[in-house]
């Protein structure tokens, strides 16, 4: 028995020099808001519905292989309040900050899920979203989704916490 106590003081030892909040995830505090009444009004209209999606998202993994990041690639459509608040949040200058630093985001637009739909597709995402804002985070290293099971997450964000959009955000980075 006496091994066994010093086995779990030993590991309680390590926990206590690493955190959890540090393993796997890069910090991203947001500390402008706290609540969504918080952000500006009105929240942004992100998504252009004309724009060619093919053409945003091969520029978005080119330049992000070129710097080095991930690909962030939001699909979405303006009448989404979640979609929005995502957009807001994303806005916020410390998030903006670490967002420019870790990622290349490109908004795509998928109207009422009948549009764009090739983009998911390109990673195996066939069917229909189960909803919006999905979020697809790519490896432009070798076009990995990274993300593959959470890729609609953010689908409820008006019922998670500003802090908790950011961690999600900041959960893919390396």
């Amino acid at each position: 028995m006496p091994l066994a106590n010093d086995l779990v003081r030993g590991c309680a030892a390590v926990l206590m020099l690493f955190p959890t909040a540090a393993i796997g995830a890069a910090a991203l505090k947001v500390a402008s808001v706290t609540e969504f009444s918080q952000l500006p009004t009105p929240l942004p209209y992100p998504f252009n519905e004309t724009a060619n999606a093919d053409d945003q998202v091969n520029s978005a993994l080119a330049r992000a292989e070129a710097q080095h990041k991930l690909a962030f690639i939001d699909l979405g459509a303006n009448w989404c309040a979640d979609c929005r608040i995502l957009a807001s949040i994303m806005e916020l200058p410390e998030v903006k900050q670490f967002v420019e630093a870790k990622y290349v985001v490109v908004q795509v637009d998928v109207g009422r899920l009948n549009r764009n739909l090739q983009i998911p597709a390109r990673w195996g995402i066939t069917g229909r979203l189960e909803g919006i804002p999905a979020v697809l985070i790519v490896d432009p290293s070798d076009n990995s989704l990274i993300d593959r099971s959470n890729v609609t997450t953010l689908v409820e964000a008006r019922h998670m916490t500003p802090q908790g959009i950011a961690d999600w955000i900041a959960k893919w980075v390396r």
